[in-house]
């Protein structure tokens, strides 16, 4: 798949970014449990360099729970990372001291410096930042217990830098979600697409749902089986016929024309977004 989505506010984000960070002590990247790879941005490693990171697998409750486990060992193997997973929708504020935890953990060397020179308070100030639609706001509203950042289902909904406090010795600064201006692997694209995090308008959902059906398949046959009670033998089938009868038991049907693809194909894109089909994770450690 070939997909690409790169409006004019992100390149002012990586100019926000830049400017900010040197304001503050640590980087909360949030990416999406269920694409924990693709859904890094890789100018992030360039612009945040060696401040430490707090890496937050978001929207755990959708995704692989043996997977997630094995992508926070991966990343917890790289210095100056700490990886945790987190679910933003159902969290109220009770996650705030494992988040807290992990702060201070990454914060200990700055903080024995600042002790070393006889100050004791501490403000750990830190920038919250990932990919459009992966729940930058959603996390902060739910760490703060009230709406104080916008949310929304689709990508692009947070376009401004806010401080925001977290704590009596925590602050956040949310930025607006940015991507890159080119997915090099198509790979990276398909999973961008069905997650949710890029615009709707600009990939073929025919052809995504394709890939997923695949996908699913080889590694989650019995969640798609009893999704759409489907029976076994029907896996055996190439994808297009899978989706087809899948039209046919859903009343994807247009009067005189036969199977609706579009809409079929945009059906089990959003059971896989909605968590309908279960657990799933697209990308493996």
């Amino acid at each position: 798949m070939e997909v690409q989505w790169f409006p004019g506010h992100m390149a002012k984000t990586r100019r926000l970014i830049q400017e900010h960070l040197k304001l503050v002590d640590v980087v909360i990247e949030i990416v999406d449990a269920r694409i924990p790879l693709s859904s890094r941005n890789p100018l992030l490693d360039e612009l945040v360099k060696n401040k430490p990171r707090l890496i937050v697998l978001n929207k755990a409750d959708l995704a692989d729970d043996s997977l997630t486990n094995g992508w926070i060992n991966k990343f917890n193997q790289i210095s100056q990372f700490k990886a945790i997973k987190y679910n933003s929708t159902i969290a109220k504020g009770q996650n705030l001291n494992v988040i807290k935890e992990a702060l201070i953990s990454l914060t200990e060397a700055k903080r024995k410096q600042r002790l070393a020179k006889g100050i004791k308070s501490f403000t750990i100030r830190t920038m919250i930042v990932g990919i459009p639609n992966v729940g930058k706001s959603t996390f902060i509203n739910a760490l703060v217990g009230k709406g104080v950042a916008k949310t929304g289902n689709k990508p692009g909904v947070t376009r401004g830098n806010q401080w925001i406090r977290l704590d009596k010795d925590i602050d956040l600064l949310d930025t607006p979600g940015i991507l890159w201006p080119k997915f090099e692997d198509p790979e990276v694209g398909f999973r961008l697409a069905v997650s949710g995090a890029i615009n709707d308008d600009v990939f073929d959902f025919g052809e995504a749902a394709l890939k997923l059906i695949t996908y699913l398949i080889e590694y989650y046959p019995e969640n798609f089986m009893r999704r759409y009670k489907l029976e076994e033998d029907l896996l055996k089938e190439e994808p297009l016929a899978i989706l087809e009868k899948i039209a046919v038991k859903r009343g994807a049907i247009v009067r005189g024309k036969g199977i609706d693809y579009t809409r079929i194909s945009a059906i089990i894109i959003h059971d896989f977004r909605d968590g309908k089909l279960g657990k799933i994770t697209l990308e493996r450690p």
